[in-house]
């Protein structure tokens, strides 16, 4: 097993490449089983949820080649309507594939899903989303078993915005008969992204990026070409190492628009952010200011960034205030961050932090995929050598955090553990 090590003390500057979205390609690599025939995806990350989604769509009956970011995905020979426990319960997004079995072949059998260890991620939503659709759903040992032979459009109100159950009734409706409706859907740009690639398939849908989707049933779809947006929380994430080494850092091939929320609070704490169409330069000369934060859906400031954001405020000036409004016990990354000195309160959803002058070098564990990135963060400016554990959580979302980093300046490395 590896791990990372980070010398503290070294101020970033330089240039990174935002690599293409995670949260965006699995949903549209799920999407392809849709369509019988050759789909192909540019601007696809290497990361270890990306192999396992290929796996299991290998698994289902496709044929899957990802060469220097470019993946193809040849449905024709999907034959199976079963995505296994093996590989489910390593990654959460794998229920993606439910809606578009349950679409193709009238039958699906999924694992209940896995992933990050902080807490419940139920699929409630998704479960009464396809049976709104027409399907008969169950749990049976330990599997959503669903079938209908001829899924039919309604009107779905969800009860809690989920990007998630939104893609995933998205892509079942896209070949339901007659029209659905999506209310309270998920707004993030994941789901305009899927959207569009959908409609590339010959879907009929208005009103992605909105709380109200609207689906015409279409009798078939076709295979697509496509390219994956940028990822927006990788984005946050680099901005926020420019903040916490008082550094200049541009981040280049990014949504800037994607990030508004990001780009507000750091710019509330003092950080400078310069935008273009497709770049961010972000700069810092002292130390941060203290801010409060509030997760909300999208355009809200993410939950993906809550860890890093709070790695930043360790070590700002003042007190800070986070209400975790997503997933509420998704702070397994205080208690490591504690062991750095940081003085940090939870009470609930919600965490107190009062900033230090400087944070310790330890030995942390990485609990989750943001703990990984919050708790290397916070390494970039602890005094002395910080070595984070179980670092096989950062591969799901980061493509070579530790070599893009050093390319910043930073100390880093990676080793066996």
């Amino acid at each position: 097993m590896e791990k990372i090590v980070i010398q503290g003390g070294r101020r970033l500057s330089g240039k990174v490449e935002i690599a293409g979205s995670k949260n965006a390609a699995l949903p549209i690599m799920a999407a392809s089983i849709l369509a019988p025939g050759k789909s192909v995806l540019a601007n696809v990350p290497a990361l270890r949820d990306v192999s396992t989604m290929k796996q299991m769509l290998e698994t289902l009956g496709a044929s899957v080649s990802l060469d220097a970011g470019t993946l193809t995905i040849d449905a024709a020979g999907c034959d199976s309507f079963e995505a296994p426990y093996e590989l489910v319960r390593t990654m959460r997004a794998s229920v993606y594939v439910l809606g578009p079995l349950l679409a193709r072949f009238k039958r699906a059998r999924v694992s209940l899903p896995g992933g990050c260890a902080w807490g419940p991620r139920p699929v409630d939503l998704h479960l009464s989303a396809m049976r709104e659709l027409g399907a008969e759903v169950d749990i049976e040992h330990g599997y959503i078993v669903a079938s209908a032979e001829k899924l039919k459009g309604r009107e779905i109100h969800f009860e809690i915005s989920s990007v998630g159950a939104t893609g995933n009734a998205m892509m079942a409706a896209c070949l339901a008969e007659g029209r659905t409706v999506l209310r309270n859907a998920a707004c993030e740009p994941e789901i305009e992204a899927l959207a569009a690639f959908l409609t590339k398939m010959g879907a009929n849908i208005s009103g992605a990026g909105t709380t109200v989707i609207a689906i015409e049933g279409v009798r078939e779809l076709k295979p697509a070409q496509d390219s994956v947006i940028p990822d927006r929380i990788e984005a946050g994430t680099y901005m926020v190492a420019a903040a916490i080494t008082a550094g200049t850092v541009r981040v280049a091939n990014c949504i800037p628009a994607h990030c508004v929320s990001v780009i507000s609070k750091l710019a509330e704490a003092g950080v400078q952010v310069m935008q273009s169409d497709s770049e961010l330069i972000v700069s810092a000369s002292r130390r941060p200011e203290s801010v409060a934060i509030t997760t909300a859906p999208y355009p809200g400031f993410p939950t993906d960034m809550q860890a890093q954001m709070m790695a930043l405020m360790c070590v700002a000036e003042g007190t800070s205030v986070f209400v975790e409004n997503i997933y509420r016990d998704r702070f397994t990354h205080v208690p490591e961050l504690r062991r750095m000195n940081a003085d940090i309160k939870v009470e609930g959803n919600v965490a107190t932090v009062r900033g230090m002058p400087a944070l310790g070098s330890a030995q942390v564990m990485a609990t989750d995929l943001r703990a990984s990135a919050a708790l290397i963060l916070a390494g970039l400016i602890a005094d002395g050598r910080t070595e984070v554990s179980r670092i096989y959580h950062i591969d799901r979302g980061y493509e070579r955090i530790e070599k893009k980093l050093s390319a910043l300046g930073a100390e880093i490395w990676r080793e066996e553990a």
